[in-house]
């Protein structure tokens, strides 16, 4: 006799309350190049984009290691949509907790490499 199969359920991605979020490690995570340059895309995006959609100028792995460090910070928030892993900034967190923090790290990044700041 067939048995009822259920669902799969979500993959669950852990990341830190909005209080457990300190300055300390965000800006850690902002201080690398190569994960300024994937919160700008972000940014810049104002969209969840898919991992692949970086264009990173390193492995895999480590790009895989950046995003991470991102996400445990409390930088980003991660979900999957199909097989799909979905990188979003978590902007209204960061914002309520370190106004205006994120917007002058990427007008500073902005004016260092000679390009216009978001609106």
């Amino acid at each position: 006799m067939p048995t009822p199969t259920t669902p799969p359920l979500p993959r669950a991605i852990a990341h830190p309350a909005r209080e457990e979020i300190t300055l300390e490690s965000v800006l850690a995570a902002l201080a690398d190049p190569v994960r300024l340059s994937i919160v700008r895309d972000l940014a810049a995006g104002r969209s969840a984009m898919a991992c692949s959609a970086f264009r990173l100028p390193v492995t895999k792995s480590t790009g895989t290691h950046h995003f991470r460090v991102l996400r445990e910070a409390g930088v980003i928030r991660q979900s999957y949509r199909g097989t799909a892993r979905l990188n979003a900034l978590r902007e209204e967190d960061l914002e309520a907790l370190f106004p205006g923090l994120l917007a002058t790290v990427l007008a500073a990044a902005a004016r260092r490499d000679g390009r216009p700041p978001r609106d």
